[in-house]
């Protein structure tokens, strides 16, 4: 049995999407250009602890200074670590040696790859008085175990000052 439909005069009715869309999306433009943004609340500068003071490379005044004098033949006239003067004698070596290893000491393994050395020798010093200082400055021998205990790696030489005359 086939059914027919009794009124002949029904009209099929489509939507119109496209002005639906335009519609959303000019609702969409104005709620967007209304929108005001609220700062976000509440304080978020934080005031961190200070760090606690650590013996810096600006406090050492890096390179560590070592100045040797000369005498007019050559030989050593005076050994000087920053401005301590420690004599012409082998207690000299021995007393830079120990103010190195101080300052090695002090600086501790934090900063100990900063530690830095200049050697500052008169134009006609022996070279054997370079080699001690440099000897001296870089590190000592453990009595007790016999092993190398190293103060500085970093050695530099200012440029040497020519003799006036």
């Amino acid at each position: 049995m086939k059914f027919r439909p009794t009124s002949t005069n029904e009209t099929d009715t489509d939507t119109q999407m496209t002005s639906m869309i335009d519609v959303v999306f000019l609702l969409l433009i104005f709620f967007m250009l209304t929108l005001r943004i609220v700062p976000s609340e509440g304080d978020f500068n934080i005031n961190m602890p200070r760090e606690a003071p650590q013996q810096s490379s600006a406090d050492l005044q890096l390179p560590l200074k070592v100045r040797l004098l000369a005498n007019p033949d050559g030989t050593l006239q005076e050994v000087l670590f920053g401005r301590n003067e420690l004599g012409q004698d082998d207690d000299a070596f021995l007393k830079l040696n120990q103010e190195v290893g101080g300052m090695a000491d002090r600086v501790g393994t934090e900063l100990a790859d900063e530690l830095e050395v200049e050697i500052d020798a008169d134009y006609g010093l022996h070279y054997q008085y370079v080699i001690r200082a440099v000897s001296a400055c870089t590190g000592t021998i453990d009595p007790k175990t016999g092993q190398v205990i190293r103060y500085v790696e970093k050695i530099k030489f200012a440029p040497p000052r020519q003799p006036n005359g």
